[in-house]
């Protein structure tokens, strides 16, 4: 038992060091996960929805924290009944997603490594049964370090959690997961190779033979039976390659200008998901930045999913000389965690990436 409890409190102060830690590289993006959960579809329960960013960060520095904690024997009892009672809440929670498909990533590792929900209860139930180990062999967690030298390492794991939730708040992730990083070219990333995985289906036939229900299922093939057919269900049995860009247009009355826009040499996409939730403050020198692009020949655009009433008015109080397109909100959280941003792109290659507080970095030369 000692040696077991060893391994799992090595191994689940690790594995939630590793996590939370991804996850406070992405808070923003976190958030936006547990958006989801809190919808209405979901766990109903709106009124969180404005306090997700600061849930967000609460649970991923407690995350980090708790790792840190089990692994130098601090405060134990504290730890485990912490460690116990998170797992058992994200086990039930991840069972839900999975059993009514309503989330289809939980977030446990941000963008940097991609989970069904089964996936997700797999991992949550293995974690529980390490958790449930460390709780029953308590005894054996004993400190590695005098009580002021394990204040310090918490105290110090806690400083470095807050000063870098500061800086990926105030700018951008320090290491970027997602499709849209720079370097990414959008045209690439939304293609299907050729020798791709195809879906394959499951499909059941129903038919009345002699007065009797019987179901044939196959892959596809329409079955030979002498009788009537009433129904087919179509199951998904085994997924197709997804292209890592997907559902990603440019939309204007109706039309998308993705492909075209996607091949000019020089580009700048100003974008905003929510202009209710836009940090206004940032416009007047967005107004400057657009004129500077224009004057170095870059077309420049504003992706938004927000309707034209709210971006025309945008566009008349802040001189903004451009004009604004329609873009699926995910999609726009997905690309930038900035509410405005800005993108340069090179015929769809990403060049340059900016949170709104680093306008100034940009570079149109």
């Amino acid at each position: 038992m000692k040696y077991l409890v060893a391994f799992s409190r090595i191994f689940v102060g690790v594995l939630f060091i590793i996590s939370g830690f991804i996850k406070l590289n992405d808070p923003v993006g976190f958030s936006f996960k547990l958006e989801e959960y809190f919808s209405q579809g979901v766990l109903d329960l709106p009124f969180l929805m404005p306090y997700a960013l600061a849930i967000s960060l609460f649970v991923v520095i407690f995350e980090v924290l708790l790792g840190v904690m089990l692994l130098i024997g601090f405060r134990a009892k504290f730890t485990l009944w912490s460690l116990l009672l998170m797992i058992v809440f994200f086990t039930f929670l991840t069972f839900y997603s999975a059993y009514f498909n309503k989330v289809t990533d939980c977030g446990c590792f941000g963008d940097a490594v991609k989970l069904t929900p089964w996936e997700s209860f797999s991992k949550d139930v293995v974690l529980l049964v390490f958790i449930i180990i460390l709780f029953i062999g308590r005894k054996y967690v004993k400190p590695i370090f005098g009580s002021n030298t394990k204040r310090v390492i918490t105290g110090i794991s806690l400083v470095i959690c807050i000063v870098f939730a500061n800086y990926v708040l105030r700018h951008l992730p320090a290491k970027d997961f997602r499709p849209y990083k720079i370097g990414a070219n959008i045209i690439d990333g939304m293609e299907t190779p050729a020798d791709a995985q195809k879906p394959v289906f499951d499909y059941a036939w129903k038919f009345n033979v002699n007065g009797a229900e019987k179901i044939i299922v196959t892959n596809g093939d329409y079955p030979t039976v002498d009788g009537e057919f009433i129904d087919v269900e179509t199951t998904e049995i085994q997924k197709g390659y997804e292209p890592p860009i997907h559902d990603f247009t440019i939309e204007q009355n109706g039309e998308d200008f993705a492909s075209s826009l996607l091949q000019e040499p020089k580009l700048m996409m100003l974008i905003a998901y929510d202009l209710r939730k836009s940090q206004y403050k940032a416009y007047p020198q967005l107004s400057e930045v657009i004129r500077e692009a224009k004057n170095d020949g870059f077309k420049v655009i504003g992706m938004s999913a927000s309707g034209p009433e709210q971006t025309n008015k945008l566009v008349v109080e802040y001189e903004l000389d451009t004009e604004f397109y329609f873009t699926d909100e995910t999609t726009l959280k997905t690309i930038v965690r900035s509410n405005p941003g800005v993108l340069v792109l090179e015929k769809g290659t990403i060049k340059q990436k900016v949170h709104f507080n680093d306008l100034n970095d940009l570079d149109f030369k």
